[in-house]
């Protein structure tokens, strides 16, 4: 596959770090690395010609001008336009794809050199045709440019016209349809989202609206979420869930189940109904009342989101499952794919723009009331964990390409025995504890034999001082519980 080529201009000593950002950014990237190759004229190996003419060279092979301007218009070449005015001539002359970033807002730009004013000028022109972005951090210059690209790749029909969700789904016709779960979609739009068609709408018809058919064809997304037996299409369509009995991976598996024949919104449904299973719903006595609160161990929305973003931003290319893993002390949800570049994990904590991986799956689960297209999912799973006592959900990228939500059952984390400085004799104190309910001093005493009777008490002692264990019973038969 020919890769397009991207040219970077700028005035060298002045934007010398962002001009190499771009470059590194561009080629760091798994996707952009994919489709261009970027030249920087500091990079360029030594030649005959004069430097002038081998940076136009450059500009007229060029698909793509990135034109990055700051204060500085360049060197005084004795009544000649700069290097950096003459590559943004050539390359309108050429017109090329000219990508234009300004450093700083507009209230600077009467500080900026004539020579930029005038470039300026000429790019704020709306008859010129041109675009272009203003900057302040290498960070919010390197997402822009990614966006501008991405924006390129689509227009020329290379990425985003038909991603997973989007493309044909071969063999696949109107008879591997459930029209019952089109029915009950169309009761849950119209109620809590206002779906404008009416409950008697054809399937072609809501497909349509829905953009689910492609050319007249049912798109991978139409059946995921409507297929009798997805299954039947994509073995990588599934939900496994695990129930452990301990707070690592080992066998036998307290439970054990995997949802591949359902689709997705069942999926869903069905691995949300285990972990609920799993968890604890402790019988809590109200002060002052005969009345029971039973709250759950962790908040049903926070799994039920779990699992919703799971299923909506997975990467389908691979063969992978989504899984679903139920310890002792947390839950963790798995899915393949990491996040956007223009996303960050600590961005899911605040309030954030949505970037689905699947936009046609997820404006369904949206209709259907499953997510919220607005990026808050994330924010109130947060809100909901503190309110409940918890840990604030983990949200973790593993090596880039999985993505890991952990919630913890109870405050108990690893973070937790971090901050307080427990030692390891009392990190696994509190383990067995949860494995067993509780323990007597023998106990521990049996997992670390070599270690003096009297300290394993003073360990104990101090964990039931700091009110994290309730001591029970005399001292010969003490037992601890949490």
């Amino acid at each position: 596959m020919k890769k397009y080529e991207i040219f970077i201009s700028g005035v060298q000593k002045e934007l010398k770090t962002e001009r190499r950002a771009v470059k590194d950014f561009i080629l760091k990237d798994v996707l952009l690395l994919e489709y261009f190759n970027v030249f920087l004229f500091e990079d360029a190996p030594a030649r005959s010609k004069s430097a002038e003419k081998s940076y136009l060279e450059e500009v007229r092979k060029c698909d793509v001008y990135i034109g990055l301007l700051g204060q500085k218009y360049g060197e005084d070449r004795k009544g000649k336009i700069s290097p950096t005015e003459a590559e943004f001539c050539q390359a309108k002359v050429k017109h090329k794809e000219i990508l234009i970033y300004i450093k700083g807002q507009g209230s600077v730009d009467s500080d900026r050199e004539i020579g930029v004013r005038k470039i300026i000028k000429e790019i704020k022109d709306s008859g010129a045709g041109h675009s272009y972005r203003r900057f302040e951090s290498i960070t919010e210059l390197t997402n822009l440019v990614y966006e501008s690209l991405i924006t390129f790749l689509k227009e020329k029909g290379d990425v985003g016209r038909a991603g997973f969700d989007q493309r044909i789904c071969e063999g696949a016709t109107l008879s591997d349809i459930e029209d019952a779960k089109v029915k009950w979609f169309l009761r849950v739009a119209r109620t809590k989202r206002n779906f404008p068609l009416g409950l008697d709408s054809p399937v072609k018809d809501v497909f349509t609206h829905l953009k689910l058919l492609r050319d007249g064809n049912l798109t991978n997304a139409a059946v995921l979420l409507f297929g009798k037996n997805p299954g039947k299409f994509f073995d990588q369509a599934k939900i496994k869930c695990v129930q452990l009995p301990n707070t690592e991976v080992v066998k036998p598996f307290s439970s054990y189940h995997t949802y591949e024949e359902e689709n997705l919104f069942e999926q869903v449904d069905k691995a949300v109904a285990f972990v609920l299973d799993a968890i604890k719903f402790p019988v809590i006595q109200q002060v002052h009342t005969v009345q029971v609160a039973r709250p759950r161990e962790i908040p049903e929305f926070a799994i039920y989101e779990a699992i919703v973003n799971a299923v909506a931003h997975r990467d389908y290319n691979k063969t992978s499952s989504v899984q679903v893993m139920v310890f002792l002390d947390r839950v963790e949800v798995w899915n393949s794919g990491t996040l956007p570049d223009n996303l960050k994990v600590e961005d899911l904590k605040k309030p954030h723009s949505s970037h689905p991986s699947n936009p046609t799956l997820a404006n369904v689960l949206y209709y259907s009331n499953y997510i919220q297209q607005v990026g808050s999912g994330t924010t109130e799973m947060v809100r909901q964990c503190k309110a409940h006592g918890l840990p604030e959900p983990e949200f973790i990228s593993v090596r880039n390409l999985e993505f890991k939500t952990i919630l913890a059952r109870d405050i108990f984390t690893e973070a937790f025995f971090e901050r307080f400085g427990f030692n390891d004799r009392q990190k696994r104190a509190v383990k067995l504890i949860k494995e067993k309910g509780n323990i007597s001093l023998s106990d521990l005493q049996a997992v670390f034999p070599a270690v003096n009777r009297r300290t394993l008490y003073r360990d104990l002692q101090a964990l039931v001082d700091k009110g994290i264990l309730k001591a029970q019973g005399e001292r010969k038969g003490r037992r601890y519980r949490l």
